[in-house]
């Protein structure tokens, strides 16, 4: 990481100010979409070809948006070793609301404690699932203006993604994301390039305060979706255009990722074809037969006009379909495989793209980013990722944090969807109740998470962590001891072993020798890297 005192260039603006280090958090529990199918008498391929989707992460009654975000910054701050005194801003994006007045940001200060610090700017923003991008503006205009002091920001994303027996139950998720902002960042947010689009709509909101579930108007928010796409994009070509007069106007040819917030993986897929379609609307008359042939009879559609036409979508998706693979669908791992996460969605997206490709093949890249929050808020921005490829660089180091999502995705516990309906049936019944012992299982939880105790007669909620077992010191990072009796290991199937944020875990499945399991020295970090523990 670079000195938390980093200096502004002789502009007085805080050089390649970004995104510096990020954190991915999900469930330890999930199911499986095509079993949930038959659990609920749909038919074959709905959610799983439908929707795109192939897994859902959920939690019990242990988790709540307090418990995930205390978990991922935990996660962030150990692995990157900076000190909590470090931190001037700390942002919480998240529409899970369990208070209408205590932020969740005054829940997480409880770890800066031991460092004494609590001069911390932010609070907690909440518009849907666009409250995560809103708290990086913020963080990013922090450091870029007089009131930055010099310290790093941190942003976290966070939510619960529950819906009512039905359609839209496949479409949940859980998850968090915590992002380090500073200057000589390896992802740096493009200035003066965002297109934003705000309107009233109730698409999706959340008017019932005694339960989690939503009121949705399924095909109203598709439209606003789509249409708050197009608007940003228009926006967002138009300000591209005015900042670099002498490029070409902006394309999809001249991204080289597009990632979005993904409700379900199938619109993502149709939100890019949708991208395509502005393109061809875009496109020189005397250009459209070269650059879209066979489209030609598309030219004269409108885009208000064809936000459910069958016809259009289907002609732009197959058109796009290679432009999918390579600059979006690598972008879709997490939410494939743990559904809608809200306002981590979009940033899930961007951890799943990095992981999914090379330090070589990434460094130097433009990453165009659409964030969608109902009610409505959106903003498509862009992220321009640095070209260092060295050894010790910051892009290295992010890249080899994220490397091994798709290790992590398979730690998982996979259980029925008749006890995930249970789990769903506890949270219904026991949501906001007062006071409140949780019953959920704390060793399927992964190691280093935090959880729900009890929640008293006045509301107010105790937490408690998960055990840490063994010992890993990455670069900058303090190393920590906790002796591996402290810790029950979590009743999964996998012998894989496992490292969180650099803190080592061990675990075994039935029939295996759970001494040299335990006892193995060599273990695969979250950090993608293999590395060496001592176990106490």
């Amino acid at each position: 990481m670079p000195s938390f005192k980093s200096l502004s260039d002789h502009s007085g603006w805080p050089q390649d100010v970004g995104i510096l280090a990020m954190e991915v958090y999900f469930p330890a529990e999930y199911v499986e979409q095509e079993e949930l199918e038959a659990f609920d008498g749909v038919s074959q391929g709905k959610y799983t070809i439908g929707l795109g989707q192939t897994k859902m992460g959920f939690c019990s009654d242990r988790e709540d948006i307090n418990s995930l975000c205390l978990t991922v910054l935990s996660r962030l701050m150990e692995r990157t070793g900076v000190g909590y005194e470090n931190i001037g801003r700390l942002e919480v994006g998240t529409e899970t609301i369990i208070d209408k007045s205590k932020s969740v940001k005054s829940c997480l200060m409880q770890l800066f404690e031991e460092s004494g610090n609590t001069d911390v700017e932010g609070i907690d923003t909440t518009n849907a699932c666009y409250g995560g991008t809103a708290a990086l503006i913020n963080a990013i205009n922090w450091v870029e203006s007089s009131s930055w002091d010099g310290r790093y920001a941190v942003v976290v994303a966070g939510d619960i993604a529950v819906y009512a027996t039905g359609a839209a139950r496949p479409t949940g998720g859980a998850g968090a994301v915590a992002m380090l902002v500073g200057p000589h960042a390896p992802l740096i947010m493009e200035r003066g390039l965002r297109g934003s689009h705000m309107c009233h709509v109730y698409d999706f909101y959340k008017p019932d305060l005694s339960s989690e579930y939503p009121t949705v108007d399924g095909k109203l928010s598709i439209q606003c979706y789509l249409s708050a796409l197009d608007a940003c994009y228009q926006t967002f070509s138009r300000k591209a255009a005015a900042k670099e007069p002498s490029s070409p106007p902006i394309s999809l040819k001249e991204m080289d990722a597009v990632i979005f917030h993904s409700p379900f993986c199938k619109l993502v897929q149709k939100s890019l074809a949708r991208l395509a379609f502005n393109d061809f609307l875009n496109c020189p008359p005397d250009q459209v037969a070269a650059q879209y042939p066979g489209l030609e009879a598309f030219r004269e559609k409108k885009l208000e006009d064809t936000y459910f036409d069958r016809d259009v979508e289907k002609a732009f998706m197959t058109y796009s379909q290679d432009l999918f693979l390579m600059k979006t669908k690598p972008s879709l791992l997490i939410a494939t495989q743990v559904g809608n996460m809200y306002t981590p969605s979009v940033f899930g997206g961007l951890a799943s793209f990095i992981s999914c490709n090379s330090l070589e093949s990434l460094a130097g890249r433009r990453v165009v980013l659409f964030s969608y929050g109902s009610g409505l808020a959106a903003t498509m921005f862009s992220l321009r990722i640095s070209q260092d490829v060295g050894p010790d660089s910051s892009l290295t180091q992010l890249v080899a944090s994220l490397e091994n999502l798709q290790q992590r995705l398979d730690l998982r516990l996979k259980v029925s969807p008749s006890e995930f309906a249970d789990a769903m049936k506890l949270r219904e019944d026991t949501h906001h109740k007062a006071s409140y012992n949780p019953v959920g299982n704390i060793d399927r939880l992964f190691p280093g998470t935090w959880y729900l105790v009890r929640v008293d007669e006045m509301h107010r909620r105790q937490y408690e962590r998960r055990p840490l077992v063994g010992v890993h010191a990455g670069p900058g990072s303090t190393a920590v001891t906790v002796p591996m009796k402290e810790a029950s290991l979590p009743t999964t199937e996998s012998t894989q072993s496992r490292c969180f944020g650099g803190i080592g875990d061990y675990q075994h499945g039935d029939g295996h020798d759970k001494t040299k399991a335990r006892d193995s020295a060599v273990l695969v970090c979250w950090s993608g890297r293999k590395c060496q523990h001592y176990i106490s």
